[in-house]
């Protein structure tokens, strides 16, 4: 029966190649080889395949002729252990007969000391019977623990002197009961005394076999009773040496405890499980007769990929042609060792933030558990980054669907709760700023994010059209942002089974996955199907078109401008957007005339007037330009690209050292300016701070390695500098990224006329004037190279 159980095993057994191939490979190695290990540990979420993994890995040693062994969460400490190895080690034909002479010994001296201790007369001193603390302490020491109360129940329970003068009372119990002091040492500290002969008999049987394996399933169970002796065990300091051709395997939810094993980091082979594959998913299920695409999707959805999931949806699809929820299942497994129903409606409740801190926890669990948070935050799913916990997908999804499927009400208004919560957040992050920054200031906006994320899933459709809304503003921010908010639209509706939020949230990540066009997309889709009034309408116009002019798509841009200004002839905002493009056309007039009707419509708004000053500097009338700059930093003084505008434009006017303030402040408000960093760079230059000039250059090119325009600045530097091969190479790399950059050749050439190369020289400014033949710079800098090598050649001659 048992060989058609592991049979059976292992033809469902699927993937987990890498994991295989890395124990099957150390079977390979001599011990001592430097790339053998001795210790494996298999780590992931309950459910996840480890106990099937550890039974293909214990297949694989068995295939090399290994003694094996495989234990579970019911050895409750190290005596079990080598009770165990005993037992199966007797069973292959090796038995470990020292240890089993040992063994009984044990178990009837212990059987002695029980009845020792539940003697009403059995203390042999005339203090009475022993205290709670030497009962309490009795039966960790016969239970194999030691006499140490360090673990488990006994963890902090006890006055350390209390335990200590226990500890003498009962050893005076066990003396007068027991036959010797070895007996009442080897009851009172079963480990101390078992390890080294087991260590003995191992080695033995170790020279009689190729390998050894020992297989610990369930470690994070275990481990508490485990972890001291197993590492005094391998290191071999205190009980013996173990021979090399012993492997050991590890099986848990958790990481190793470092304050055990970190000094083995090096040596652990550690095998971390993540969820199957969709392909994966699909050979399982194809080898289980599953064949039905909507079938294999429902197992998809549902799963996660978890492959205790997998292999349940399998068989209801096997034998109904449809599957089951199996989220009870799953949570049953997850939550296998919790009795306490407080704890594991706290465990559950946590699961409804996508994440979670001691105020979230509070809110959606209730005062009642809120001291249960950092018990919550050490189980074995949960994951810990800056103060904040979350879930692991796996474990999150299927508690999600159990109380969503349990009771609606309870859901909805969990989630209500959560909503609030954030609300609260967003209100307090949004205190003194202006409404339309409020999407650019990450705590605002993680804030409404989650707001909105708890809000869809307490009520989607009623929510939905706010939502949508917000998508413009989204946009604004440009992709990323986008991005955010449309995965919080797909999460809300994967969590809620909502399909409407499924489909518009599948929508907009497919449209956003275009870096280029993607926001372009989602306003076309708002557009279209959001059902937006007049001026959330003109909104998403004027946010599309400013989309557009990025992309030089100068018509599309002026028509949205238009339809906007139409539909809200009161809003500043497309008219200083079209205001924009016809200042990247050069039509300063018309762009200024928009400013005005801007500036007119928003009179204290930096925005509009920010602009137009951008426009007034451009264009060269530097005067007005300042006047509106020192106007929008009154009204907004931390605007960056204002300071570093007002910056040039001081530059142009001759106060160098008051630019240099601004772009001091604009960099230190917003550190990767790189449009700040290369000006910073160039008056730093001029005032005779080359070295300072050369450090901003760097910090932008980290910023952006690729970026050619940054590679032409630096070789200005080194030009300047007289450092010309240096700058001709920073040329060069700038000229490779963008062959057309004519500027850079013009500068090249001036660097390799310095070196002597007027050939070069000149073939750089030909072609530089082939492509742009206005530039009057290059046909100036070539007609003095040319003079300067007709008046050598005379020279010469």
């Amino acid at each position: 029966m048992r060989e058609l159980i592991q049979r059976r095993r292992r033809a469902a057994f699927l993937g987990r190649t890498a994991e295989l191939d890395a124990y099957r490979r150390n079977f390979a190695l001599g011990t001592d080889d430097p790339a053998y290990r001795f210790l494996f540990h298999v780590r992931g979420n309950a459910g996840i395949g480890k106990s099937s993994l550890l039974r293909e890995l214990e297949r694989i040693a068995r295939e090399h002729q290994a003694l094996t062994v495989l234990t579970d969460d019911s050895v409750s400490g190290a005596v079990e252990v080598i009770a165990a190895v005993s037992a199966r080690s007797g069973e292959l034909g090796h038995p470990l007969k020292a240890v089993d002479r040992l063994l009984n010994t044990y178990r009837q001296r212990r059987h002695e000391a029980e009845s020792a201790l539940g003697t009403p007369g059995g203390d042999a001193t005339d203090q009475g019977a022993p205290s709670p603390a030497a009962r309490v302490t009795a039966q960790a020491a016969l239970t194999g623990l030691g006499m140490l109360p360090v673990v488990g129940a006994f963890a902090g329970a006890l006055d350390p002197a209390q335990v200590a003068e226990g500890a003498d009372r009962l050893r005076t119990v066990l003396s007068a009961r027991l036959r010797s002091h070895d007996d009442v040492q080897l009851v009172l500290d079963p480990v101390s005394v078992l390890t080294p002969v087991f260590v003995a008999e191992v080695g033995r049987v170790a020279e009689q076999v190729p390998w050894v394996a020992l297989f610990l399933d369930t470690y994070e169970r275990t481990a508490p009773f485990l972890d001291r002796w197993l590492c005094d065990l391998l290191a071999g300091e205190r009980y013996g040496a173990l021979p090399g051709n012993v492997v050991v395997t590890l099986a848990g939810q958790r990481s190793l405890d470092p304050a055990y094993w970190a000094d083995w980091a090096d040596l652990v082979v550690d095998l971390p499980l993540a969820p199957f594959s969709e392909s994966e998913t699909r050979a399982f299920l194809s080898g289980r007769g599953v064949q039905s695409e909507s079938v294999v999707r429902d197992v998809l959805r549902l799963s996660h990929g978890l492959p205790v999931l997998v292999s349940t949806l399998a068989e209801s699809a096997a034998q109904a042609g449809a599957v089951d929820d199996p989220s009870t299942t799953a949570v049953e497994r997850f939550l296998k060792w919790e009795g306490d129903p407080v704890r594991r409606a706290a465990a559950l409740a946590g699961a409804l933030p996508r994440r979670l801190d001691e105020d979230v926890f509070r809110a959606v669990a209730g005062e009642p558990a809120a001291h249960l948070f950092g018990w919550l935050r050490a189980l074995p799913f949960v994951d810990v980054r800056g103060g904040r916990a979350q879930y692991h997908d796996v474990v999150r999804a299927p508690m999600l669907r159990l109380q969503r499927t349990t009771s609606a009400d309870r859901w909805r208004a969990a989630h209500e709760r959560l909503a609030q919560c954030h609300s609260g957040r967003r209100e307090t992050e949004g205190q003194g700023l202006a409404p339309h920054l409020r999407w650019s200031e990450e705590g605002w906006r993680a804030a409404r994010l989650e707001e909105t994320y708890h809000q869809l899933c307490a009520n989607p459709r009623e929510v939905l059209p706010a939502v949508l809304r917000d998508g413009i503003d989204a946009c604004d921010e440009g992709p990323e942002v986008a991005r955010r908010w449309a995965d919080t639209v797909a999460a809300a509706g994967d969590d809620s089974d909502a399909a409407v939020l499924r489909e518009w949230g599948t929508g907009l990540l497919a449209a956003l996955r275009d870096e280029e066009r993607g926001t372009i997309t989602v306003l076309d889709m708002l557009l279209r199907q959001a059902g937006l009034a007049d001026y959330e309408r003109a909104k998403a116009l004027w946010v599309r078109g400013q989309a557009h002019r990025l992309r030089r798509q100068y018509a599309e841009a002026f028509a949205d401008y238009d339809r906007a200004i139409e539909l809200a002839p009161q809003a500043p905002r497309p008219y200083t957007g079209r205001a924009v493009i016809h200042r990247d056309l050069g039509a300063f007039d018309r762009a200024l005339e928009d400013h005005d009707r801007a500036c007119a419509l928003a009179s204290d708004g930096e925005r509009a007037i920010g602009h137009r000053g951008e426009t007034y500097r451009v264009a060269g009338r530097l005067d007005e330009a300042l006047a509106d700059f020192d106007r929008a930093l009154d009204i907004a003084p931390t605007t960056t690209w204002a300071l570093a505008s007002r910056a040039d434009v001081l530059r142009r006017l001759g106060r160098p050292h008051e630019a240099l303030t601004d772009l001091d402040r604009a960099l230190a408000l917003e550190p990767d300016y790189i449009w700040a960093l290369v000006r910073r760079s160039r008056l730093r230059r001029a005032l005779g701070d080359t070295d300072g000039g050369l450090v901003d250059l760097d910090r932008a090119q980290d910023l952006s390695p690729e970026d050619p325009w940054l590679m032409g600045e630096r070789g200005e530097t080194l030009r300047e500098r007289g450092r010309y091969a240096e700058a001709v190479a920073q040329y060069d790399r700038a000229l490779e990224l963008d062959p057309a950059y004519t500027w850079a050749l013009g500068s090249r050439a001036l660097a390799q006329h310095a070196l002597g190369r007027s050939d070069l020289a000149l073939a750089d400014l030909d072609r530089a004037l082939a492509m742009d033949p206005d530039y009057a710079w290059a046909r100036a800098r070539r007609a003095e190279i040319v003079a300067v090598s007709a008046g050598n050649q005379e020279d010469s001659g």
